[in-house]
């Protein structure tokens, strides 16, 4: 009987631990607010390098499931061009692999908004407030212009209250931006982890030559998945420590 009970027991321990590790599910439109691990440059890159990047805020997702802040998206450049006399440089990438503890998770997304290390570093940095205050008492101002009321408040922009503050980043309604190239990227009333960037941002900041495929008359329409940069000017070069708004295309499927 006793032998009975440790198998028993044994049994009920392996069913928990399969359920714990049970596949994350990572739906459609699901936002993913990531920071680059190492400079993009079409001056250096080649084909099929890899490229990471580290999420940089839980992000939610359904029954109470996350995708941890500290992960990692993971991908490679497909193509590169080098800047000549009368063309900018040009790089394209992919991201399709979501790498969190104990799996890893295929992705479709594209690039909705991206921050230059500057414009994250001051994203960081509170606006009118004293600096050698506690960190949750600060008024801080996202990238696209949200303020971020961190001692209790909400978070505003123009029109009203869109989110709230939590551990990391903010939690806020995603808004469409036509003005910039975001036409149908709204997400309703879903809460997402925007990170230190605003609910309507979208497309370049604090990177002035540079042209997001698809959110440009300029720039033309890159395949499914695939982010392709353009420089006005010179060689693309988005320094490691930049920020990316990622969205995802089509659900992740577990077990890559």
């Amino acid at each position: 009987m006793l032998r009975l009970l440790r198998l028993g027991t044994l049994f009920a321990l392996l069913l928990a631990a399969i359920a714990a590790r049970a596949d994350t599910v990572v739906p459609d439109s699901t936002i993913i607010p990531v920071r680059l691990n190492s400079t993009l440059s079409s001056r250096s890159a080649k084909p099929g390098q890899l490229v990471t990047a580290r999420v940089m805020q839980d992000v939610p997702l359904p029954d109470n499931a996350k995708i941890p802040a500290g992960a990692t998206l993971a991908g490679k450049v497909t193509s590169v061009q080098r800047a000549s006399a009368g063309d900018g440089g040009v790089i394209s990438l992919v991201f399709d692999t979501l790498r969190i503890p104990h799996e890893n998770i295929r992705l479709t997304v594209h690039l909705r908004a991206i921050a230059s290390m500057l414009e994250v570093r001051q994203a960081e940095l509170p606006r009118n407030s004293d600096p050698t205050a506690a960190e949750n008492t600060w008024t801080t101002v996202q990238i696209g212009g949200d303020v971020v009321y961190r001692g209790g408040g909400p978070v505003r922009n123009r029109s009203g209250v869109v989110g709230r503050p939590v551990d990391g980043g903010v939690l806020v309604r995603l808004d469409s931006n036509p003005g910039r190239g975001c036409r149908h990227d709204s997400t309703g009333e879903r809460a997402q982890a925007l990170w230190l960037f605003s609910s309507d941002a979208c497309g370049v900041y604090g990177l002035p030559n540079l042209i997001v495929a698809g959110q440009s008359s300029g720039a033309p329409v890159s395949t499914v998945g695939e982010i392709t940069l353009h420089s006005a000017q010179g060689d693309v070069n988005v320094r490691n420590g930049s920020g990316l708004l990622l969205r995802v295309d089509a659900p992740g499927v577990p077990g890559a």
